[in-house]
């Protein structure tokens, strides 16, 4: 796990200041690579590459980059390659190793395969390499670890960091789509992001720069594919092999390992089978909120570590650290994302990053088996028109009005968005009643200049993702909406999931996330992942045995819920009005300041409106507010120090 940075010239020429450009981004990322830093830069300057390394696998110089290979190809990369161990053995007939490092056998591989070499590698990754001819950058297929670029005056600039690319723009300004997409999910849905200029290559995408272009293309995809010829059982037993072999490469370290336990399924199931495989795994780290009623969930995270033998480790995380530590947040974020949780995280990192330089997390199980909230809301208003029509026993409708009493409970916190989504558009079509359960804007009318936001874009590029029968085949509605959900959203918690532990220089990895288990995962059939309603049934019936009783039958899971409102409405008043009180935002572009500050106390208690608006302001305040010193960094940083190779 590490931080990359690097410029390459689309038509060959020398890049200017490259020496000046590639210390500028090390240096606004040299929180990821406490353990040291490299350049490396090619012959007339065409192309250059900077690293900052946090060693996990190879702790020797050996495993230090950018990594020059046999061949002379050079490589800036981040990530773990799992698979290393395996692909070492494959390759070592065609390629004299020269370290135990994942990162050489990327190289070993490109050799052999080319940018074919993706299909190859197992695990989270963002890289970049220079084989003297041609440019090639790649991501990991579900977006795990970051890389974003931006083409200036013929050169594409890279880092694993938005923050990074900040002095070699030619202005800090707001991309209006991606606004757009912001204030309506919270995340944007594409490659543009918040900053202008800057674009993210996608999960399971990757690119080249040859013969003066720039070219990206997709190399992995998920597709629904329905199984229905397996039973229950089989299914079961299959997901539980995959995922212990999951768990046991990415337990592969020369460091030690810990876990997040939220107290929620997916990370108490991801600690406890990992304690099981290893000792060192036996650690969990976990942030609890005790000031107010209905936030605190360490008994849950205490009962799996219990049960798991892990020794925990808790925070108990007060106003005064939001006070202190907000700015930081948004700062490692680069954009306002996601939800609160991301402030937590943060802290709990803080935490873990004391104890272990790896930690492994849940992040992925709410996607890819149905964890959130909506998809139940989504369905009682399917059961009920089904019911009505006469139609619950036409087809796989998943859900029957009798099967989804029995869960409802779980929607004792939601009763403001499901009337919000029954007040409007009831029983129409199921990509815009989606779209209505999703859209965070609602109740942002007047904070909100719409005039200059393309609303319909945002819905048309939902759509496109929505409706993609090229992924999902039409058979359940809970696939659209897990697909939408998996290509958009989890992306945005992967981003929160990368920075908050990169922040204090701590490797999260995602076991969930194996491409193995994540390809079986899509052939499961919709009734029984969602089976009756019950969210997660699925890995819940399959994991029965290994779950605390009291956290496999829990209903209340809120993912990590922070007392936002009560703070900002209390003891942290002061300090919102002060945020929105600053001169330049009296003159936001988009945004109506006044009228931000009147309905500030208005939000629900788990409104999203609170967070959405001021980590926005905190956020234009950090980057843009302070744009001059940005662009300053090219001419006062200390040029990188390397010799042509």
């Amino acid at each position: 796990m590490c931080g990359i940075a690097g410029a390459v010239s689309l038509a060959r020429k020398p890049v200017p200041k490259l020496d000046r450009a590639l210390a500028a981004m090390n240096q606004l990322i040299a929180h990821r690579g406490p353990d040291g830093h490299g350049f490396w830069r090619a012959p007339s300057d065409v192309c250059g590459l900077a690293h900052r390394r946090l060693a996990i696998i190879d702790l020797s110089p050996a495993g230090h980059q950018p990594m020059i290979g046999n061949d002379g190809t050079v490589i800036t990369f981040n990530g773990e390659i799992y698979n290393y161990v395996e692909l070492m053995d494959e390759l070592k007939a065609d390629w004299s190793f020269r370290s135990s490092s994942d990162t050489e056998t990327v190289l070993a591989a490109y050799a052999k395969w080319g940018v074919d070499c993706l299909s190859h590698l197992r695990g989270m990754f963002a890289f970049a390499l220079w084989d003297g001819d041609r440019f090639f950058a790649a991501r990991d297929r579900f977006g795990i670890k970051p890389f974003y670029y931006a083409v200036i005056d013929g050169v594409l600039y890279f880092a694993s960091e938005m923050k990074a690319l900040l002095p070699v723009l030619p202005e800090i300004a707001t991309d209006p789509d991606a606004l757009a997409e912001y204030m309506t999910f919270q995340y944007t849905i594409g490659e543009n992001t918040l900053f202008k200029h800057v674009q993210a290559l996608l999960p399971g995408h990757a690119l080249t720069v040859e013969n003066g272009e720039v070219k990206v293309f997709r190399y992995w995809d998920v597709h629904y594919d329905i199984d229905w010829d397996h039973t229950p059982r089989w299914f079961g037993e299959e997901m539980r092999a995959r995922l212990s072999d999951s768990i046991k490469v990415h337990l592969r370290s020369d460091v030690p390992v810990g876990a997040y336990i939220s107290g929620g399924i997916d990370s108490s199931l991801i600690g406890i089978l990992a304690g099981r495989e290893e000792a060192s795994g036996r650690i969990g780290f976990h942030g609890k909120f005790t000031e107010f009623e209905g936030y605190d969930e360490s008994v849950y995270a205490e009962a799996a570590c219990r049960d798991g033998g892990i020794d925990l480790h808790q925070i108990d995380i007060t106003a005064s650290d939001f006070r202190n530590n907000i700015e930081k947040v948004l700062y490692h974020l680069d954009t306002p994302v996601g939800g609160p949780g991301s402030f937590p995280q943060y802290m709990v990192s803080e935490l873990a990053a004391r104890h272990v330089k790896v930690v492994l997390g849940g992040q992925g199980g709410d996607e890819i088996f149905g964890g959130y909230a909506r998809y139940l809301i989504a369905y009682l208003e399917q059961a009920l028109k089904a019911s009505i029509d006469g139609t619950q026993r036409n087809g796989n409708f998943v859900v029957t009005p009798e099967s989804i009493i029995p869960h409802l409970t779980v929607l004792q916190e939601y009763k403001p968005l499901i009337r919000q989504l029954f007040s409007k558009g009831l029983f129409g079509p199921l990509d815009e009643r989606y779209f209505r359960l999703i859209d965070r804007s609602a109740d942002m009318e007047n904070e909100v200049d719409w005039s200059a936001l393309d609303r319909s874009g945002v819905f048309a590029r939902f759509q496109a993702v929505f409706n993609s029968e090229r992924n999902v085949k039409r058979e359940a509605y809970f696939d659209s909406m897990t697909h939408f959900d998996f290509k958009c959203l989890l992306p945005a918690l992967l981003q929160v999931e990368d920075r908050m532990s990169m922040a204090h220089g701590l490797e999260s990895r995602v076991p969930l996330l194996d491409h193995s288990v994540v390809e079986f995962a899509a052939t499961i059939p919709a009734d029984l992942k969602f089976k009756g309603g019950q969210m997660k049934h699925f890995i819940k019936s399959t994991f029965s045995a290994d779950l605390p009783q009291e956290l496999a039958q829990r209903r209340d899971k809120m993912g990590f819920p922070v007392p936002l409102k009560e703070w900002l409405s209390g003891e942290l008043k002061d300090m919102v009005a002060d945020i929105f009180a600053t001169q330049k935002n009296r003159h936001r572009e988009f945004f109506n300041s006044d009228a931000i500050l009147a309905n500030f106390d208005k939000a629900e208690r788990f409104s999203r409106k609170t967070w959405g608006l001021l980590s926005l302001e905190l956020w234009q305040q950090i980057f843009h507010d302070r744009a001059a010193s940005y662009r300053r960094m090219l001419d006062e940083v200390e040029p990188a120090q390397v010799a042509a190779q």
